[in-house]
């Protein structure tokens, strides 16, 4: 296992009725902005009970709506004008990752100094200072409620950065299982995917000793397998969301791959074929991970047969047939989702692996992986095999 320090300062607030702790988690003389999506937190109620929380002491109330899905620097920099010209210095984080991610952005954005995209192009490290902010959970996904990371996009040049700054956890998540009910079943499979490879990220590298990590991220892999079918069926199913929403968030707040070797490549090049052609972010991850997989099987062979063992309980024939298997059984996983795990299902070819290899080489994506040996011609070959 390797030297590592673990913190996370976010308080989690979990189950049935919480929204209305806002009440008592959000300053009574705060200056709020509200951040959220579309109009499902309208529809669905969950932005009336926030309104209705924070309406006890004495706080000013403001909205800002229409974060997109990856959220764009453009709309995120009119929440920073607002954030501005309001004297605005708490901000509540009402949907999924994407909201959470952008109102990260806003946090870090509202009082830099200099041009603001120069934190996503610097990873976050030149975050100095950041309004504190909460969320409320609608979609469990991207674990974004519990970390200090966050991605945004530049439509003007497809650039899609993340970035992570200690300053940028929130200070506290209202993690309410039936806020998911309404959710559409694509969705719902987008997050069980998301969740999925967050957590191989953090396992499918190579051995370290570290039995407490695997255990658990073994653990949060059988879970998604084991909840994935009822949790698309039976939406209001209380318990199947639970699980799910404690799943996504564990699966990236620091626990699992805290002394252990990480591999994002799947995530770097998933955030080039968002950016290209706005597929959604996990859906790019289910396309990119079996192909990873398989080009990298030599270096992760010690894990891959562990995986194979441990979660799908796969334990004759050769180490390769194997190792075949366990890659098979993960394409097979997602695709039983509604979720494809090949180019051509999107009508992409061998001209959508030339465009993300040039977004790569700009963006400075030339040595992935745990090894760093993913460059662009091991990039191309991983892309290749998801064609």
């Amino acid at each position: 296992m390797k030297n590592f320090e673990f913190h996370n300062p976010t308080k989690i607030v979990f189950g049935a009725d919480t929204v209305a702790k806002l009440s008592t988690l959000v300053p009574h003389d705060a200056r709020v902005l509200i951040l959220y999506g579309g109009a499902s937190a309208e529809k669905t109620g969950t932005l009336a009970e926030v309104r209705a929380a924070l309406a006890l002491g004495q706080r000013s109330v403001q909205e800002f709506g229409g974060i997109e899905p990856n959220p764009s620097y453009e709309t995120l920099m009119r929440a920073v004008a607002q954030v501005r010209s309001e004297k605005v210095d708490f901000l509540l984080a009402v949907g999924g990752g994407s909201v959470i991610d952008g109102t990260k952005f806003v946090a870090a954005a509202a009082l830099y100094d200099g041009e603001p995209w120069e934190i996503a192009e610097r990873g976050g490290a030149n975050v100095q200072r950041a309004l504190p902010f909460g969320t409320v959970l609608t979609l469990p996904a991207t674990g974004s409620e519990m970390n200090s990371g966050g991605v945004v996009t530049k439509k003007a040049t497809h650039a899609k950065l993340s970035f992570r700054n200690p300053l940028l956890y929130p200070q506290f998540s209202v993690l309410d299982p039936s806020k998911t009910f309404t959710l559409p079943a694509t969705q719902v499979a987008n997050g069980l995917v998301d969740a999925f490879v967050h957590t191989t990220e953090q396992y499918l590298t190579y051995p370290v000793q570290a039995m407490v990590q695997d255990r658990f991220a073994e653990g949060l892999l059988q879970t998604l397998v084991e909840i994935a079918p009822q949790a698309v069926a039976s939406p209001d199913d209380y318990a199947t969301r639970a699980n799910l929403m404690w799943t996504a968030t564990l699966a990236l707040n620091g626990l699992i791959g805290a002394g252990v070797p990480q591999d994002w490549a799947t995530h770097m090049i998933g955030h080039e074929l968002t950016a290209l052609y706005d597929i959604d972010h996990a859906r790019t991850l289910a396309l990119v991970l079996p192909a990873l997989l398989d080009v990298q099987r030599e270096q992760k062979r010690g894990k891959l047969l562990q995986y194979g063992e441990r979660v799908w309980n796969i334990t004759e024939g050769s180490d390769d047939e194997r190792i075949d298997t366990a890659i098979a059984r993960t394409r097979a996983f997602f695709e039983g989702l509604g979720i494809p795990t090949r180019l051509s299902a999107y009508q992409l070819g061998q001209e959508a692996v030339e465009a993300v290899l040039k977004q790569l080489k700009a963006h400075g994506m030339t040595s992935l992986g745990e090894h760093r040996d993913i460059d662009l011609a091991r990039s191309r070959r991983i892309l290749e095999a998801a064609l």
